[in-house]
């Protein structure tokens, strides 16, 4: 009787042992992590935001009617297509884009939109809503200015 408990017990603690091996296999196993990708959101202030392109630096005067009726005709020939002042179509409504967005980071939208819809956060947020890329017009420093007086000139209702 006694070494049919001495054999149990042998076993028992054989098996328990090989049950303890299998855990220490899987623990030593690489344990995947799931990484939890958390989206910073942009906690500075969009008129911070200056963009990336040329434009580094613009300080506004009073408006320019001048510039603004060059601005309205520029805008129409190049950007209405795809913008609307007061409602979206391809791209956002304009109306108060310079109460939303700094001067100088309408200006590198206008003149660096392949760079600003890549790199920049809110050009980025902006291409995911509104699906279309901004085409580059190929305007130049000037006619940006001039389009971005004719936006000084629509706020927003």
């Amino acid at each position: 009787m006694k070494f049919k408990v001495v054999v149990l017990a042998v076993v028992v603690i054989f098996v328990t042992s090989c049950g303890n091996e299998k855990k220490e296999e899987k623990s030593s196993a690489p344990v995947e992590v799931k990484k939890e990708v958390v989206k910073k959101e942009a906690t500075t202030n969009p008129m911070d935001d200056k963009g990336i392109g040329p434009i580094t630096s613009l300080t506004l005067a009073d408006i320019d009617e001048t510039m603004v009726a060059e601005g309205k005709e520029l805008f129409k020939m190049k950007c209405s297509a795809c913008h609307k002042i007061s409602k979206r179509v391809v791209g956002p409504a304009l109306a108060g884009i310079t109460e939303r967005r700094s001067p100088e980071w309408i200006m590198n939208m206008i003149l660096n939109p392949e760079e600003m819809v890549a790199k920049n956060p809110i050009a980025k947020k902006l291409l995911a809503e509104y699906l279309a890329p901004m085409a580059n017009q190929n305007l130049t420093e000037k006619e940006a200015r001039v389009i971005l007086e004719y936006f000084r000139t629509k706020k927003a209702k």
